[in-house]
């Protein structure tokens, strides 16, 4: 009489040609104890990356490239180009005198200035002036373009962080794209003009919004600093993350994008952050300061223009050298939408 295991190998073998697979096996997998994610953390060094851009623009134009963008990949999930399962980032860079040209896609996409001023980005038909720190939306079917005229003929090389749902999308099989017929839209409406319609708690009176994006595509760093600063004088810090606030769609009050949430926040100098860990691994790019990110026991020393990834439930302490500065985003709209979403805040 053969032996369990082996009768059971034969089972297997017989089954599988059938395209059937025993879920007793993969169970524990399928359906953990709790998140156990592929992605590891990761820091990657903007003085390292800005000279290999820089040297990129030699070997490519803008136009040719469509977008010159060195990915940011996750260093375990290599050949995916996904800083987390849901996630997308990369460097983009932009020449004097250079355009990106025109199209859309049904990714969803945010902008967030690293390195230089100048650049503008074009989104539906209303241009927007590119400077360190802001924020920028490219909603999901949006034609969009991107060029550096420079300010005052004082053109510079300008690099963002690209964030997009891409593996989001590609799993969901769910992806469109579509060039333009011309290399840049024809601006129809004033810049600032979306903010001075729906920046200041007012809305168009006849306006119908169907959209799930923010109707602000635009949000300057200029205004949520002063924020972050009214909120330190103001009252005290959270113990976890200092003072952090979340960008909004001015609509509906939730996240300015349906499947990625962003965010903007300060630590004071000295600051010696607890211990915190949530299910939406998050993208962190440092505006401002030096600290440290301890993230699943790992020290990442930051500086500014650098980037870092917290994978899902690993835990994360942030301590600040000096007054810090951090934007990021995650996927959190997607989890709180169906129901998944979990956030633990640790005594240390």
């Amino acid at each position: 009489m053969a032996s369990v295991p082996s009768a059971r190998a034969d089972y297997y073998r017989r089954i599988k040609p059938l395209h059937l697979t025993p879920l007793w096996e993969e169970l524990h997998a399928l359906v953990p104890r709790e998140p156990n994610s592929p992605c590891i953390p990761a820091l990657w060094r903007y003085a390292d990356i800005r000279p290999l851009l820089m040297e990129s623009a030699n070997l490519i134009t803008a136009e040719e490239a469509v977008r010159r963008v060195l990915v940011l990949e996750n260093p375990a999930m290599q050949g995916r180009s996904s800083i987390t399962q849901s996630l997308y980032a990369g460097l983009q860079l932009i020449m004097p005198g250079e355009i990106a040209p025109s199209h859309r896609h049904v990714q969803s996409a945010l902008r967030f200035i690293v390195d230089g001023r100048g650049a503008y980005t074009t989104v539906g038909g209303e241009r927007t002036t590119m400077y360190p720190g802001d924020f920028i939306i490219t909603p999901s079917w949006a034609w969009h373009d991107h060029g550096n005229e420079g300010i005052a003929g004082d053109s510079e090389p300008v690099v963002w962080l690209d964030g997009l749902d891409i593996p989001l999308v590609r799993f969901f099989d769910a992806g469109f794209a579509e060039n333009d017929e011309s290399r840049a839209q024809q601006v129809q409406r004033p810049e600032g003009n979306s903010y001075a319609r729906f920046g200041y708690n007012m809305v168009p009176v006849r306006h119908a919004h169907a959209s799930a994006t923010s109707p602000i595509f635009s949000y300057p760093y200029d205004r949520s600093r002063e924020a972050l600063a009214r909120l330190q004088r103001d009252e005290p810090s959270d113990p976890w993350q200092g003072w952090k606030l979340r960008y909004i769609n001015p609509l509906t009050g939730g996240a300015p994008m349906p499947t990625m949430a962003t965010y903007l926040q300060l630590l004071p100098a000295g600051f010696c952050g607890q211990t915190h860990r949530a299910t939406d691994g998050a993208v962190y790019s440092v505006v401002e300061g030096r600290g440290t990110a301890e993230i699943a026991g790992q020290r990442f020393a930051f500086q500014p223009q650098d980037t870092f990834v917290v994978p899902s439930w690993a835990p994360l302490r942030l301590q600040a050298d000096e007054e810090v500065v951090l934007f990021s985003f995650s996927d959190r709209p997607v989890q709180q939408a169906i129901g998944i979403h979990r956030e633990t805040f640790l005594n240390d």
